[in-house]
């Protein structure tokens, strides 16, 4: 079995490591963050240090004392409104209709997108 690489964070987010470390400086530990949430265990939040999960980015900030789009500056705007996130965010750069159910499927494209890609 192949060995993959541990997945990153963003240069911009903060090092899960350092995430780690201002909870464990405050003395909150993942598992107990977790069951204060009704999580069953802290592998959903551990996994936000490295995967999109609003709610838990949210968790983690606010545990630690600071805003969520300084702890995770690749996935916020300044203001702290969430940037675009994968399929999703893409459409929303491209296409301004509230209607629209453009998943980058070029190939489908209706004719109120001829012009925009």
């Amino acid at each position: 079995m192949a060995i993959q690489p541990p997945k990153k964070a963003s240069r911009e987010d903060w090092h899960p490591a350092r995430i780690l470390a201002a909870l464990h400086m405050r003395g909150i530990t993942l598992k107990a963050l977790a069951k204060q949430h009704g999580l069953a265990s802290g592998t959903t939040l551990s996994r936000a240090m490295t995967i999109s999960s609003p709610l838990c980015e949210q968790r983690l900030a606010d545990a630690v004392g600071i805003p969520v789009q300084e702890m995770f500056a690749a996935r916020y705007h300044a203001d702290g409104t969430p940037k675009g996130r994968g399929i999703r965010g893409a459409r929303i750069l491209h296409c301004k209709d509230s209607y629209c159910q453009h998943n980058g499927n070029h190939s489908l494209r209706s004719k109120h997108h001829e012009n925009k890609f």
